[in-house]
């Protein structure tokens, strides 16, 4: 075998690729599961600042041990700065539907994120989305109607939060791949825990800084909730959503690093299944057949998206 064929090899190792992003999906599934179950036990900004402090750390040594020469500013500081607040503002989003939607369907609304990187690819980028693409697009959107089936009458709007989840995520991936294609996946973490910190302690100052503090926790615990004391359980989930979005920012890295992006795309879809099985597990959550119908639909355009070329 030539040089560069090996090479291809080691570039295309999906024995790593597939196993790292389903272990990255379902850290990160499990993460949001334990968000949702906690509810507004903390707010969701000291949330932010104890969990990311706690991967920050960690994070640097594995930098520091597997690219000791790496620097930890990413060479496009500020589009890096612009993914990852829109990261921050992205998972904002998703955890405040959690208490409100079911896991299942904010996990597949939140998965059109394919749907909508083509589409948002084809305005900013220019790249071409062939007819195949747009029939993927239409029959993935008919997906979330039939799996949200809206009611006007009885519209919560918390169901739109995932779908701005997706639009942000996909703003994002497109700053990634136009913008911060150079940084390392792993200086690009670091940047994305740091941004939850800052982001964590503005939010909380504010809230603190309008003395109107009670009547907004009031309104809603979980966006504008006090610091809460934690004691050795609560500390206990910390770290583990500490160690989901670890393990899902790392994992994910690896993935797309080791394996063609559309196959370890496919496979990323995991998380939807894992969502589900969390879903009935932990909160009795069955989907209908509506819901199910509509996951189908949204997966499977979902996979033509990135397949298709």
């Amino acid at each position: 075998m030539s040089n560069s064929a090996d090479k291809t090899e080691r570039r295309n190792n999906l024995h790593l690729a597939i196993p790292a992003i389903i272990l990255a999906v379902l850290a990160l599934s499990a993460g949001d599961a334990v968000i949702k179950y906690i509810g507004s036990t903390f707010p969701l900004w000291q949330t932010y600042i104890l969990r990311s402090a706690l991967a920050v750390v960690p994070l640097l040594v594995f930098i520091r041990w597997k690219h000791p020469d790496t620097s930890f500013i990413p060479r496009a500081l500020g589009w890096a700065i612009t993914r990852s607040s829109m990261l921050a503002i992205m998972w904002a989003c998703y955890y405040l539907a959690l208490p409100h939607v079911k896991l299942a369907v904010a996990a597949a609304s939140y998965y059109t994120t394919p749907l909508f990187i083509a589409l948002l690819s084809a305005v900013f980028t220019g790249d071409r989305v062939g007819l195949v693409r747009w029939l993927a697009i239409v029959l993935g959107f008919a997906g979330v109607l039939v799996m949200l089936r809206p009611d006007p009458d009885g519209l919560n709007w918390y169901v739109a939060l995932p779908l701005v989840s997706a639009i942000l995520y996909a703003l994002s991936m497109i700053l990634t791949r136009t913008k911060c294609r150079h940084d390392s996946p792993l200086v690009l973490s670091l940047n994305l825990n740091i941004t939850f910190i800052v982001f964590g302690a503005i939010f909380g100052m504010l809230i603190v800084l309008s003395g109107d503090s009670g009547s907004l926790a009031a309104a809603n615990a979980l966006l504008f909730g006090g610091w809460v004391p934690l004691d050795r359980s609560a500390w206990l989930v910390m770290t583990v959503l500490a160690a989901a979005i670890l393990i899902g920012s790392i994992g994910a890295a690896l993935a797309y690093q080791n394996g063609p992006a559309p196959v370890v795309a496919v496979f990323d879809n995991a998380y939807l299944l894992f969502s589900v099985i969390w879903g009935i597990l932990v909160f009795a959550e069955v989907p209908d057949v509506w819901s199910v119908t509509g996951m189908v639909m949204i997966v499977t355009a979902g996979i033509i998206v990135v397949t298709q070329r």
